[in-house]
């Protein structure tokens, strides 16, 4: 994994941190999904028109990721509803680091060395060392959806590792991957949504914030995407995964989430943890 690679895929990380913020930051859930999605829709049919079709072979992976990563998007908004964002990003992503490396180690064949195994299970312990909240501020419902958040980003990585390798196209297997998202997110969002008016004064008020929150996402995983073609799947979910960082400095400025020496301490250990994923390269 070259050097380049780290930086562009921290560089993911960061956008990916800021995205997440924006979806907290939208009150109603369902118009943040949908915001989101509807970025996805343009930007992905765009590239659709004009980009190779991925390999055959890709089709089923990407099929069944475009679903996963709908129901993972609806359930990050519902945690962000229900938890603080200091602690539900942390948890989700934490649980996806040790998740992609023990699948993609097991069942993937791929191997990795002693320091980039220590450096990624560094950097998941210090995410959920973040993630612990003090009694009485943790949400139970909010804690059990953020790990089922945690499960889908797992399952959707290793669909996306397997399935742009079989593509043979990295960009357009992200083309096709978010404008699937970018239809069945929205229909799904509408039909759950209880009050059709409100739901689209929702849009109409947050169109502009929701927006910016669709591209740096989408930004972001293309990235992701492309760097799981080059680079084995648990580095790369470890090094993604620290837009955490990101995160605690926004949940501690906008949300005015408190900052501890716990949290410090934890943050510095996942910046050791990538230190090592990359030397131990």
């Amino acid at each position: 994994m070259t050097g380049s690679v780290v930086l562009v895929v921290l560089g993911a990380a960061l956008l990916h941190g800021t995205w997440n913020a924006i979806a907290k930051a939208i009150p109603a859930r369902l118009v943040s999904s949908t915001l989101i999605a509807l970025v996805y829709l343009v930007v992905g049919g765009i590239g659709c028109l004009v980009l190779p079709l991925p390999g055959s072979s890709a089709w089923p992976y990407l099929l069944v990721s475009a679903a996963v990563q709908t129901l993972y998007l609806l359930l990050l908004t519902a945690a962000y509803a229900t938890s603080d964002f200091g602690s539900a990003y942390p948890l989700t992503r934490g649980i996806a680091v040790l998740g992609v490396t023990l699948v993609s180690t097991l069942f993937l064949g791929e191997r990795m060395t002693a320091a980039q195994l220590g450096g990624v299970a560094v950097v998941a312990l210090a995410l959920l060392t973040l993630a612990w909240a003090p009694k009485g501020r943790a949400s139970t419902a909010g804690t059990l959806i953020s790990v089922v958040v945690g499960v889908t980003i797992t399952a959707y990585s290793v669909l996306d590792g397997v399935g742009v390798r079989l593509s043979g196209e990295p960009l357009s297997y992200a083309a096709w991957l978010f404008l699937l998202q970018g239809v069945s997110i929205p229909v799904v969002c509408l039909v759950l949504a209880r009050d059709k008016r409100e739901f689209a004064r929702g849009l109409r008020a947050h169109a502009p914030m929701g927006a910016l929150g669709g591209v740096l996402s989408l930004v972001a995983y293309t990235i992701v995407v492309w760097a799981q073609s080059v680079a084995p799947l648990a580095v790369v979910s470890a090094l993604r995964e620290t837009g955490v960082l990101a995160a605690g400095a926004i949940g501690y400025l906008v949300f005015r989430e408190p900052l501890s020496v716990r949290r410090v301490t934890a943050t510095i250990c996942a910046v050791a943890g990538i230190v090592a994923i990359r030397l131990g390269a």
